[in-house]
């Protein structure tokens, strides 16, 4: 989308009274925000949760220097600004409620992104944070993308766990992208942008106050398929995600901890509410993979939006399936028969690093050509 229009969408959203439902109500019914601004006040008044007040404030809007001055700043400091319409933005999230009409982005979205999120108290023990960057560098290692917040504790050991196991991650900030929040978390903020993304829906300026987080946490959730609780207390925002995660439809997991520690209150409380207990990544593995044939589809012809390619089940022939794979999953590939065959076989076979095989064989599997067997071995579907 074109400066242009974006200018429209940051204008509208900018307006009092127009929030994510209303701006997407708006544009339901006269096609653009542009049309919005070029409507009467008689038609925008009439508008599903419109109303008079909020049609006067859209009719009386002259603040156009406020738009272009965020778009003037996206570009000096190399931030994305995608919409809802665009094919970059999240799919998962437009399966929530509220979804928000606008992401400032700061690195690359990839519609390749199998999203977990992982979140916790600010508080953590040194048990949390360990505990935390080893699930997440694990996840990473099986090519799945770690979603938090960003914040001290649990949230920074998520993502350095994902950037130790050379994966993506991406941050969702309760403020704008021109402000760094925590201020010790700058360079990690940098790091993840260069291996992932850094997202909000907070125009430039806004301030981290406290009552951006539970919508950021409503993104953490609303792009994943899973939101994994390691450590809150009783009262923890982290509680506020998996609540929100369970209204979505989302899978709630949670790490069990000491009885004697007062993070561990929170996520047994959730286990007992009947999120799942995790010991591993492999039991959020199971809950997860077996969604992705939901979330991803093959396109419809002449449809030219990016989707996760899923090989038809129905399809046996090894010469149509090597027409669908690229050099590295030929390889790995052809390792593997119907015979069980472990990863470290597959790794002297083809030369690869672990990290690669992973990936490769997390891919086979979301692909339906492959299955995990116990003790990590692998076989061709039949």
């Amino acid at each position: 989308m074109n400066d242009h229009d974006l200018k429209y969408w940051i204008a509208l959203k900018s307006i009092e009274g127009v929030g994510n439902i209303g701006f997407k109500n708006l544009v339901d019914a006269l096609g653009s925000p542009k049309n919005v601004f070029d409507a009467s006040l008689q038609t925008l008044k009439v508008i599903p949760g419109i109303g008079e007040k909020t049609a006067a404030h859209i009719k009386d809007f002259n603040n156009w220097k406020n738009a272009d001055e965020n778009l003037i700043l996206a570009e000096k400091l190399k931030v994305g600004i995608v919409t809802c319409q665009d094919p970059l933005y999240p799919g998962n999230l437009l399966n929530i409620y509220d979804f928000p009409v606008l992401l400032y982005i700061k690195g690359i979205l990839s519609n390749d992104d199998i999203n977990v999120a992982v979140v916790g108290s600010r508080i953590a023990s040194t048990y949390g944070k360990f505990t935390t960057e080893k699930i997440c560098r694990e996840l990473a290692l099986k090519g799945i993308t770690v979603v938090s917040g960003l914040a001290r504790g649990i949230d920074s050991a998520a993502h350095r766990g994902a950037l130790a196991g050379k994966g993506r991650t991406i941050a969702v900030l309760g403020c704008g992208l021109d402000i760094v929040y925590p201020p010790e978390n700058e360079k990690l903020l940098m790091e993840i942008a260069e291996k992932g993304a850094v997202i909000t829906e907070f125009p430039f300026g806004t301030q981290p106050n406290a009552p951006n987080f539970p919508s950021r946490n409503r993104i953490i959730s609303g792009m994943s398929l899973g939101v994994v609780v390691v450590e809150a207390g009783e009262k923890s925002g982290s509680l506020i995600t998996a609540r929100i995660a369970l209204d979505q439809g989302r899978e709630v997991f949670a790490v069990p901890g000491s009885i004697d520690s007062a993070g561990s209150r929170g996520t047994h409380q959730l286990i007992r509410q009947g999120a799942k207990l995790i010991e591993s990544v492999d039991d959020i593995l199971d809950e997860i993979l077996p969604q992705i044939d939901g979330y991803f589809h093959k396109p419809e012809p002449g449809d030219k939006t990016p989707h996760r390619e899923i090989v038809d089940k129905e399809r046996t022939s090894d010469a149509d399936v090597m027409k669908m794979l690229n050099d590295a999953e030929k390889s790995v590939f052809k390792c593997i028969s119907l015979k069980k065959v472990d990863i470290d076989t597959v790794i002297a076979s083809t030369g690869f690093k672990a990290a690669e095989v992973l990936n490769i064989l997390l891919n086979l599997e979301l692909r339906g050509l492959i299955e995990q067997r116990p003790g990590k071995m692998y076989v061709r579907k039949e």
